[in-house]
């Protein structure tokens, strides 16, 4: 006699089941909601990376990190 003839099977979950899908779309669409296609201004943007590429430039531990092999 086999006791072992069932197979246990769980349903499969919706990660987005639950209200979650329509929470999310009222998100994107809310006042708040990022846009990637923004108008970004390029001139502010490119001086804070010049900045942070200039800071990098001048710490003395990026020099150890940058030439170490990993």
């Amino acid at each position: 006699m086999n006791i072992f003839r069932r197979k246990l099977a769980f349903q499969p979950v919706d990660p987005l089941g639950a209200g979650l899908r329509e929470e999310i779309e009222s998100q994107r669409r809310g006042p708040g909601a990022i846009s990637l296609y923004e108008d970004i201004h390029a001139e502010p943007l490119a001086s804070l990376w010049q900045q942070i590429a200039q800071d990098t430039r001048s710490d003395p531990n990026w020099t150890h990190f940058a030439d170490a092999d990993h």
